[in-house]
């Protein structure tokens, strides 16, 4: 564990967690560089077996609301603004990171908080659920997806499980500082704290990592549609009956 976690004596001679080692930091940056730079390699070398592109002309159907596609934008800023702030000390960036940090999360928590209860009470739960069907998507070119591909939910999960740790860490984290709303309260006790550095550390890695990726997915030339949706909330028709099974998912018409 001495390559993972740094060791710190407390006031009594004890060895506790400090947090986590951020060496680690260049192991997943270099690990997520290999790794989508070897797919994009080999999907280079595939590009000569793809079919055509289906046309974006035509008829348009929603694939995502206005609320949804506004949530995922602040989300991502937010995301991407704790990642910065919170590796920028890590590099040496001497910017006065904590106030934007703590203020990105709480922004992080308000709309996953409102996330949840949308996607609970106001769509459709199920279609973001991993099946054992879904596990044979990607070794079976013939079964197409309901609205989210076997990708698109294995991400959303392991976002949704690296986010909440960030999140829970964090807030613990947070009540330990001055802010305007209350004074530094030092409730947590030294080796409860450096646990909670290390957590919150080990989690703030698999967000880089995940961020990485999904943003390299997301400027795929094959992918750009869903991107574009993203942002648009539409997609053809044609990009919906080349990609999706339409007996699973048949949105409506886009406006």
């Amino acid at each position: 564990m001495g390559e993972i976690v740094r060791y710190k004596r407390d006031v009594w001679g004890e060895e506790v967690i400090l947090g986590v080692s951020w060496d680690l930091l260049w192991v997943v940056a270099v690990a997520v560089l290999v790794l989508l730079a070897t797919h994009a390699i080999i999907m280079a070398a595939l590009a000569n077996k793809k079919m055509d592109k289906p046309s974006s002309e035509g008829r348009r159907v929603l694939r995502h609301e206005t609320i949804d596609r506004l949530f995922h934008w602040v989300m991502a800023a937010s995301i991407l603004v704790l990642i910065a702030t919170g590796v920028a000390p890590i590099l040496g960036l001497r910017i006065a990171w904590l106030n934007i940090h703590w203020i990105a999360g709480l922004l992080l928590t308000f709309v996953v908080v409102f996330h949840i209860v949308r996607s609970l009470f106001w769509q459709d739960f199920k279609s973001m659920i991993l099946g054992p069907k879904d596990f044979g998507e990607p070794f079976d070119s013939a079964q197409k997806p309901g609205k989210y591909t076997f990708e698109q939910k294995g991400m959303h999960w392991a976002v949704t499980v690296v986010v909440l740790a960030v999140i829970a860490t964090g807030i613990l984290l947070f009540l330990q500082i001055d802010t305007p709303f209350w004074d530094r309260t030092n409730s947590l006790a030294e080796d409860t704290l450096g646990l909670m550095f290390l957590l919150h550390g080990l989690s703030t890695l698999a967000l880089v990592a995940l961020a990485s990726t999904h943003i390299y997915f997301a400027l795929r030339p094959e992918k750009l549609f869903y991107t574009r949706s993203m942002v648009s909330g539409w997609m053809s028709e044609d990009e919906m009956t080349a990609n999706h099974d339409t007996s699973l998912w048949s949105p409506r018409e886009a406006d």
